[in-house]
């Protein structure tokens, strides 16, 4: 008898810049793949009715991540993916939140399919990433099938 199983894990880095585009912090975390994120992975396995994941958010929320979360616990702001692209088993996800977006304590972190709601495919928290009004935060998220 043959057993399988499919892990599906990520992480990320956020890269905080200040207005000239100076470094001002840096963290790499490990990710949750939430249970809505498994289904809608699942989903286009058979079809193009569940929509690709598109945006990725930013907030305040300190609640621990689990596998029945569906939207971040206190969303600070939402952007358009910069990119999306696949290495073999691994996709890898770019977001900017420039000066004026997601300003604020960031805490948490998530990928999701729509402009507001939507799927939630991963949400990270991490400690106190503070982004003023004029800093930029970039942020490199990697999910990998394994």
């Amino acid at each position: 008898m043959f057993t399988e199983s499919i892990n599906v894990k990520g992480n990320l880095e956020v890269i905080l810049l200040d207005e000239t585009g100076n470094q001002k912090d840096y963290r790499k975390i490990n990710n949750l793949v939430v249970a809505v994120g498994k289904d809608t992975i699942a989903s286009r396995m058979v079809g193009n009715t569940t929509a690709i994941m598109s945006h990725m958010a930013v907030g305040s929320s300190n609640t621990s991540p689990a596998t029945s979360q569906t939207a971040l616990g206190t969303e600070l702001g939402r952007v358009v993916l910069d990119s999306t692209t696949r290495a073999a088993n691994t996709v890898t996800y770019v977001a900017t939140f420039p000066a004026g977006t997601g300003t604020g304590s960031l805490t948490e972190a998530g990928i999701l399919n729509a402009s507001s709601s939507g799927n939630m495919l991963c949400r990270t928290s991490f400690g106190v990433v503070t982004k003023t009004a004029s800093d930029t935060v970039i942020i490199t998220w990697n999910v990998t099938v394994a």
